[in-house]
């Protein structure tokens, strides 16, 4: 349940019913322990909103620069109501994750746009592996609400 002090909506409201929706799930191996930990997170609390089993596909891709040409590739067959970009980026010692974490990012926002379909970033992009740790089920659980309410909106508007 979200909190209510946050303007968020219970998974009782209607914007999160998903019994009619399907999702494409896009997840990158690279910190597979984390991304494993979203995706299920992600997977049980779409389940739990009302997305049927047999109406979630997900795909691995290496890491999370290539997850926007998975979904671009996803948004190209029109089956989908919205889709979900789960990976985990952690900083390093090098430029190399803000090239990572700017790009991925960019690439997940124009597939959005460009397909004017609903895409959940739960991309994580943390300090350490104990940020990565502490948010990788909230932040899963997160990006299935996030995709239902956005795919429930667009077929209002």
């Amino acid at each position: 349940m979200f909190g209510a002090d946050k303007g968020t909506l219970d998974i009782n409201d209607s914007r999160l019913n998903g019994k009619k929706l399907s999702i494409g799930i896009v997840q990158a191996r690279f910190n597979e322990p984390i991304t494993n930990a979203l995706a299920a997170a992600c997977r049980a609390e779409l389940i739990q909103l009302g997305v049927q089993e047999k109406n979630i596909d997900h795909v691995f891709v290496p890491g999370a620069l290539e997850v926007p040409l998975a979904l671009q590739a996803m948004a190209e067959k029109s089956k989908y109501d919205a889709l979900v970009a789960l990976g985990c980026i952690i900083r390093g010692e090098t430029y190399h994750f803000e090239l990572v974490a700017n790009e991925s990012g960019a690439g997940v926002s124009r597939v959005a746009l460009d397909y004017q379909l609903p895409i959940a970033n739960a991309i994580l992009t943390t300090e350490n592996l104990e940020q990565a740790i502490a948010r990788k089920t909230e932040k899963g659980r997160d990006a299935a609400r996030v995709a239902i309410e956005m795919a429930n909106l667009l077929e209002e508007i």
